[in-house]
């Protein structure tokens, strides 16, 4: 109707107009379906202009695509890279990006499952495959086990029964030559899949973009129920990134006493260049800093007896000036009980007869922690060598290495109950341990307002477009 009043008031004088409009009207009313926010900015020469021209840059060196979701894939790409260059504000940003341009159940999801099956083509097939008997791809096998794990399943059972109830999702997805394998299947290949192959694989897929001087906390754990006649229980090291809540790596050793030899094997794994390494008083030796300092990284490590002449030194030291040395001190209250934490750093450590001995060592740190609960005061005092000189970063450092147990090593016990776990045979306990931590990546960086996430995945046991929004859209 708008058209046709337009054709009476200015066919004569502009005859071209209505005539091109005819002939492209299917393209030209697509234009409509976006909402007036949107309109706004595509109407808007320069902003436009501006658009296109990064667009072209992107693009010059692309003669060909081989298919409509080709380009759609590179233009997305193409916006999230200029994207980033984007800082003034755009009026009503926010209603106008509440229109989903993308589908982004299908072009985001395809670009997302494409990746993580690349990354699991570099796990080795742990099956024989000269007979021609396996029934069922790998790649759909290990996800269909991460996707379990994120709503609340606990074994090869569980992966069974969710692959069953979730069938038509997943097979938007994944192939599923022979529908959903059973959970012997699932069982025999996490037995055998090779677990560093399995945690390097969906590293790799989740990579997400961490803040500058992040703080890696590293420190093991003991999967207790993982033990059986054959082995000891495993015992995991782990590198964990406290402000993204993410697993950098990890290493199985067979107890919790050869973790001074796996540490800095560890590290070679992960890339920590800029960052600040953490980790309990067991990594208190020389060649651990050492390899920190070699990776370009700064470190602050816990002071124990297990280094009896430092720790003698430190201690004295601090009894007798720490008092004069600058100080940080935070209070926080919470569930009944008041903590007081007071940091002193020493920068001056000309004094210390082993300060060479130690690689980039450039202070001596002490923590008192003191906490008032039910009318009782404890107090407790902590010493630690520091490559840090900031007494600022040295704080944040000693504070966050503690999210390594509480928001990783405690969701693994409370939320996904991994001690009471029956996998122990071959591989399984340490293949599931992975996945968990993955599943408790991507639930981590999930944003769905204030929810935990033991409500959060409930929450995508029962909604199934909640479930692919938490596997394929929250990597940052």
């Amino acid at each position: 109707y708008a058209k046709e009043e337009f054709r009476e008031k200015w066919d004569k004088k502009y005859p071209n107009i209505l005539k091109s409009w005819d002939k492209n009207w299917a393209e030209l009313t697509a234009f409509f379906e976006y909402p007036a926010e949107i309109r706004r900015i595509i109407y808007t020469t320069n902003a436009v202009e501006s658009y296109h021209k990064m667009v072209r840059k992107f693009t010059k060196s692309k003669a060909i695509f081989p298919t409509d979701d080709s380009i759609r894939k590179v233009i997305y790409m193409i916006v999230t890279e200029i994207s980033k260059k984007w800082t003034m504000p755009v009026r009503d940003w926010g209603r106008a990006t509440a229109f989903t341009f993308l589908e982004r159940s299908s072009i985001i999801r395809d670009m997302e499952i494409e990746k993580l099956k690349e990354e699991i083509t570099k796990i080795k097939e742990p099956r024989r495959t000269g007979y021609g008997n396996i029934r069922h791809k790998l790649e759909d096998i290990i996800i269909i086990g991460l996707c379990t794990v994120i709503c609340g399943g606990e074994d090869f059972v569980d992966m069974e029964e969710f692959g069953k109830s979730r069938k038509e999702n997943l097979a938007k997805f994944l192939e599923l030559p022979n529908g959903i394998p059973d959970s012997d299947t699932f069982r025999r290949v996490f037995e055998k899949i090779n677990p560093s192959e399995l945690s390097s694989c969906l590293i790799n897929w989740v990579s997400t973009e961490r803040e500058k001087r992040s703080v890696v906390a590293i420190d093991g754990k003991t999967i207790c129920g993982s033990g059986n006649s054959s082995h000891k229980a495993y015992h995991v090291i782990s590198a964990f990134v406290a402000e993204n809540q993410i697993t950098l790596g990890e290493l199985t050793v067979e107890e919790k006493t050869n973790e001074i030899v796996a540490v800095p094997e560890l590290l070679d794994l992960i890339d920590i260049k800029g960052e600040i390494v953490t980790a309990d008083a067991m990594s208190c030796q020389k060649k651990i800093v050492e390899k920190i300092i070699s990776k370009k990284a700064d470190y602050t490590i816990g002071l124990k007896q297990n280094q009896p002449m430092l720790y003698q030194d430190t201690e004295d030291y601090f009894n007798e000036y720490g008092s004069t040395l600058p100080s940080k001190i935070t209070h926080e209250k919470n569930h009944g009980r008041i903590e007081k934490r007071e940091y002193r750093l020493l920068t001056d450590i000309s004094w210390l007869e082993q300060k060479d001995e130690w690689k980039g060592l450039k202070a001596l740190g002490m923590a008192k922690s003191k906490i008032t609960e039910n009318n009782e005061i404890r107090e407790y005092t902590r010493y630690f060598i520091t490559s840090l000189t900031d007494i600022d970063e040295f704080a944040d450092s000693v504070r966050k290495h503690w999210s390594i147990e509480n928001q990783l090593h405690w969701c693994l016990d409370v939320i996904f109950r991994e001690d009471s776990s029956r996998a122990r045979k071959d591989n399984s306990p340490l293949n599931m341990n992975v996945l968990r931590k993955t599943a408790l990546n991507l639930v981590s960086q999930a944003q769905y307002g204030r929810i935990s996430k033991k409500k959060l995945m409930f929450k995508a046991a029962l909604e199934p477009n909640l479930f692919l929004d938490i596997l394929f859209f929250p990597k940052k």
